[in-house]
Formats: C-alpha cells, structure tokens, sequence
C-alpha cells in the first residue's frame, strides 16, 4: 500500500449559499500501511466526511490528497472510481446490502466493476465467505439474516477486492452488545494480517481497540495519538 497523505483540505458543502457548511479544514494528516486508527467526534463534527474523503468517496473542495506522493486528481472520475474500488472497502452502520439478492450476490458487487470472471467471482466470494464463517448462508438473501450476519456480509463485500484499507463507518452502531464484540474482533484480526483498518465512531468502547486515535471538533483535527 502506499502512503496516504492529506495536505489543506477543505470541504464546504453549498459554497456561496446560505446555507454553505465548512464541514473539513484538515491541516496535514498522514496514513501508513498497516495502521489501526479511530476517527472520533460528536454528531457533525466532521468524521464521515473525512472518512469519505480518505476513501475518495467524495472530493475536496481544495488541498491535496496524494498516495506514495503522486497527487489523486478528482477530476478524472473514472480513474478516481478505479482507485476507489481496487484500494478501499467500506463498512456502514445500516449495512448497505440489498435485501432481495443473495449472500453471495451482495458479496460479488465489487467484482462487477473489476471486470472479474463469473467463476473467479464466485470462487473469491466464497473463499471470503469462508474467512468470515459464514459460507452457509452464500445462498440466503440478506433479508433473511439477522444484524451480526448482515454485518459479516457487508465486511465481506468489503475484503473481496482484497483492498489495502478497510474505512468503516459506525460498524457495531446497529449491533447488540456481544455481536459487536465479534464484528471488532474481525478488524482486529483482518489488522494483524497487515490490513490498514480506520473505524468512525462516537462509542470510547469501540475506539479503544484502535492503536491511533484521531479526534475531529469542527471539522478541525484537534487530536491526533498513538498508544
């Protein structure tokens, strides 16, 4: 994996209206391979939307973002979606499945825009399936799961491009307990395997596995820790 790097940037929503919102104003922050961070604020204080940023799931509205030092240009989408897809998963809070399909045709998503041959396709997602111990239910739709195997799915559609860094946003939010307890567990394990792993959160708890701690206020990042 290469370096992230972020460099001024800024992110304002509705520039020059009424209601224009300065939603990021990032000085500088750097992401190294293999890293296991936490991204923690209040309600708006500007944590998805870093997050989204980090995983060129939206645009700056300036600054530089840059990977091994070579600028990430948001102009070209289709090379910015290739990135996207080849270098990050990503993990939400209300799971992002879509319920009338399969197990394994949520997990092979990915796949489809990679261009990936059905029998590779099928191959990987149930290899994936396999990993996450949960390859006996390839053939249920997801309407059928409960929330702990909703999330097992989306963490799967996350891993099957084996992307460098998995960005989840709020992954135990929907989640009892005992069941977050086990999808962490899984960050946990997929960092040791060498995975770069950024979880956004509101819940100490839940941050207090991470081994880097990055606190928003604002927009601004006014916290930035190692243990």
């Amino acid at each position: 994996m290469s370096t992230i790097y972020l460099s001024n940037i800024i992110k304002v929503y509705n520039p020059g209206c009424e209601n224009e919102l300065k939603a990021l104003n990032v000085d500088e922050l750097t992401i190294r391979d293999g890293e296991f961070i936490s991204i923690m604020g209040s309600s708006g204080a500007g944590k998805s939307t870093l997050m989204y940023i980090i995983g060129c799931l939206d645009n700056p509205s300036m600054g530089i973002y840059s990977l091994d030092r070579n600028a990430v240009m948001f102009s070209n989408g289709r090379s910015v979606a290739a990135l996207r897809n080849k270098m990050f998963g990503f993990v939400f809070q209300e799971f992002g499945l879509i319920p009338q399909q399969t197990v394994l045709e949520n997990v092979e998503i990915p796949l489809l825009f990679s261009k990936t041959g059905f029998r590779q396709r099928k191959k990987r997602c149930l290899a994936i399936l396999e990993k996450l111990n949960i390859r006996h239910l390839s053939n249920k739709k997801c309407s059928q799961l409960s929330g702990g195997q909703k999330q097992r799915v989306a963490i799967a559609r996350a891993l099957v491009n084996d992307p460098d860094v998995l960005l989840a946003d709020e992954p135990t939010g929907a989640l009892d307990s005992n069941t977050a307890k086990d999808i962490l567990g899984i960050f946990q394990e997929l960092n040791i395997q060498g995975k770069t792993v950024i979880i956004v959160t509101h819940n100490p708890l839940v941050a207090e596995i991470c081994n880097r701690h990055i606190i928003i206020t604002d927009g601004v990042i006014i916290a930035d820790e190692y243990e």
